[in-house]
């Protein structure tokens, strides 16, 4: 008996990326690509460097503008797309921000910002994606993004520890619910990334070395090192791959 071979392609989808931009969004949005994907990208401003990258992979590209601080909009971002595109076969909850401030000073709009965009958006997105999925009876794959936060405390981000250990819960919410209707939903949670959001803490030297002597990879992780991990969630090689929270990390949760 011969096993077939796992399948990564992902020729004829569509792939809808929030915060393509840059950093990781911008390395997910271009590695699906890669992989066959068509690509629509989420956020406030157009990714035109993300965009050139994508065509020149022969890969078509979208861009739909939207504020994720005020998520009420997610039907409308589906639809925006399926003006360009025929369908939604795969949606990336990538776009994040943070706010640094002592828990005792932390004030209420930072709180908010942060949970709107973080896990309000991807709630709501995700669930405009699967309800289209589950109405044109087709697999769908959702991608969110989490963080070494979604299962430690850290310090001076209360915000965001909130709201990527709710990804994490969520995830695995939406997994239950919606894998009988053919959708996987799976997280990757990025370890210490060079990204705008690690600015801060690279720029810091104690905390810089802190940080490195805990990664058994000794480094910094590069945006194209989550490739390989939202190619594989995103794609017929995942079937039977539900609620998964997976670190790309160097070794952080192992040390």
């Amino acid at each position: 008996m011969t096993t077939p071979a796992p399948s990564f392609s992902l020729d004829r989808c569509t792939a809808v990326v929030t915060g393509a931009n840059t950093g990781l969004g911008q390395a997910i949005a271009v590695a699906l690509a890669t992989a066959g994907a068509d690509i629509a990208a989420v956020g406030r401003t157009p990714p035109d460097d993300t965009a050139r990258s994508v065509a020149a992979l022969g890969r078509r590209f979208a861009f739909v503008e939207a504020d994720l601080n005020h998520p009420g909009g997610a039907g409308a971002i589906v639809a925006a797309v399926l003006r360009t595109f025929d369908t939604v076969d795969i949606l990336v909850n990538n776009a994040g921000i943070i706010r640094r401030n002592d828990a005792l000073r932390f004030d209420e709009r930072d709180w908010d910002d942060v949970l709107n965009v973080n896990l309000k958006s991807v709630f709501f997105l995700s669930q405009a994606v699967a309800r289209h999925v589950i109405d044109g009876g087709r697999r769908g794959k959702i991608i969110n993004i989490a963080s070494m936060l979604s299962f430690q405390g850290g310090v001076r981000v209360a915000s965001y520890t909130a709201s990527k250990s709710g990804v994490a819960g969520l995830t695995k919410l939406l997994a239950n619910e919606w894998a009988p209707h053919g959708i996987n939903v799976n997280a990757i949670a990025p370890g210490y990334f060079i990204t705008d959001n690690t600015a801060a803490l690279r720029a810091d030297e104690k905390r810089n070395a802190e940080i490195l002597g805990r990664i058994p990879a000794g480094r910094w992780g590069e945006p194209s090192d989550l490739a390989g991990a939202a190619v594989f969630l995103a794609s017929p090689a995942a079937d039977y791959v539900h609620g998964v929270i997976l670190p790309v990390d160097g070794g952080w949760q192992a040390r």
